[in-house]
């Protein structure tokens, strides 16, 4: 029997600073320690943490890469035509997509998919209207396939729709805590930054997302925090202000 979907679920979490989000994860997340694809027991983590940030209340989309499946920079890097590179990896997307909405669901949140290019059979198309519904009954939205257009990365995407989704902040889920001076695998001295302006990502070449995804986080004023996705739980415990993390404004 199909569980009947819940109403939006009451915050336990109090004084929460953000109720609506943006996560951004890279497909390289969802790989584990894989050199490529999925990994199910890494979804299902994943799955895990975004379910205890929904618990709290918060309402919750996300836009995650298709980097463990295949990168359209990488493919016109190979002599490829971009614009058809670009195309599959929006492809990859989509299948990353869809293997997170199968986790969720599987752990009980209902979810929604939805694609800036219409496959109608396996998801619905990008509306926003549509969207900010779901969200508003405590679904998580998932939206695949980029902006749609070649030439646009995830994170300019995921930025985007934050922007349209009337989002309060970006989570940008990596594999470090946080934006640093410089590579903290490489460099035992890079200073962590706990906040850090728009500006200086961008003069200091921080690559915390690239320069278009960070010139349209700040014309809309949507902070960006930088955590470590892979250590379990961290999405609920930064969105509580808790742990390490860094937060790119306008300071």
């Amino acid at each position: 029997m199909q569980a009947t979907e819940p109403s939006h679920p009451v915050p336990t979490a109090e004084n929460l600073k953000y109720k609506r989000v943006m996560l951004k994860m890279s497909g390289e997340v969802l790989m584990g320690a894989n050199e490529y694809g999925l990994d199910p027991a890494t979804v299902a983590r994943v799955a895990d943490d975004i379910k205890a940030v929904v618990d709290l209340g918060v309402e919750v989309c996300v836009v995650v890469g298709a980097g463990n499946i295949f990168r359209g920079v990488s493919g016109a890097a190979q002599g490829m035509d971009r614009t058809t590179a670009d195309y599959m990896g929006m492809l990859g997307i989509v299948i990353n997509a869809l293997a997170l909405q199968n986790a969720l669901e599987a752990k009980g949140v209902h979810t929604r998919v939805q694609s800036a290019i219409r496959m109608d059979s396996i998801c619905e198309p990008y509306i926003r209207r549509k969207a900010m519904r779901h969200m508003e009954k405590g679904r998580v939205v998932i939206f695949a396939a980029g902006t749609g257009n070649p030439y646009f990365t995830t994170d300019t995407a995921a930025t985007l729709r934050a922007s349209e989704m009337d989002c309060e902040a970006i989570f940008k889920g990596t594999k470090v805590d946080g934006v640093y001076s410089a590579d903290p695998q490489k460099d035992p001295d890079a200073k962590h930054f706990d906040t850090i302006s728009y500006i200086d990502v961008l003069t200091k070449d921080l690559r915390v997302m690239d320069a278009t995804a960070i010139s349209l986080a700040r014309e809309n004023d949507i902070p960006i925090v930088v955590f470590s996705v892979r250590e379990p739980g961290n999405f609920s415990k930064v969105i509580q202000g808790q742990g390490k993390f860094t937060t790119v404004n306008s300071n």
